[in-house]
């Protein structure tokens, strides 16, 4: 009986000596996580945008490399994106570079060409839905028969 009665004390101090997590610990701990969320997000979301920018470079230079076939095989440049081989005039791409319809919900740049005669051409790759407005910085990617690559706003950090 004795040690039963060891065991029960034994048992209520051990409780007793438990502890959890205070309402300030917890309030830490929220507003650490609150801190790294709130510098890894933006890093995230520049690295996505720069990502699809780089399927946008990517086509730019997939239409470029076509024009320069089509110019040595006809002794002019394409004046149109089927006649590269392209379904579409114009097309759109989604963030993996694969060419989808016009106005789909995945596309992220739409594809044209102007400035068009036997020896010019601009090829243009204007961002599309949610990507129009999360690229502010480049606006639409240019490439030109001469190999200038440009960006709408002007600014040198998009190529």
């Amino acid at each position: 009986m004795h040690k039963l009665k060891d065991n029960i004390m034994a048992s209520a101090n051990f409780k007793g000596s438990q502890k959890g997590m205070t309402l300030i610990e917890v309030m830490i701990v929220v507003v650490i996580l609150a801190i790294i969320a709130s510098i890894a997000y933006p890093s995230y979301t520049g690295f996505i945008t720069k990502s699809k920018r780089s399927a946008g470079q990517s086509i730019l230079m997939q239409v470029a490399d076509r024009q320069q076939q089509f110019f040595m095989d006809n002794k002019r440049y394409a004046a149109t994106l089927t006649a590269l081989g392209y379904g579409a005039d114009p097309f759109a791409i989604d963030d993996q570079g694969r060419v989808v319809a016009v106005g789909d919900a995945d596309s992220i740049y739409q594809v044209t060409m102007n400035n068009l005669s036997a020896v010019t051409y601009t090829a243009v790759a204007a961002p599309a839905n949610m990507h129009a407005t999360r690229d502010a910085e480049c606006g639409s990617l240019s490439l030109t028969h001469a190999g200038a690559k440009t960006a709408s706003t002007g600014s040198m950090n998009c190529w």
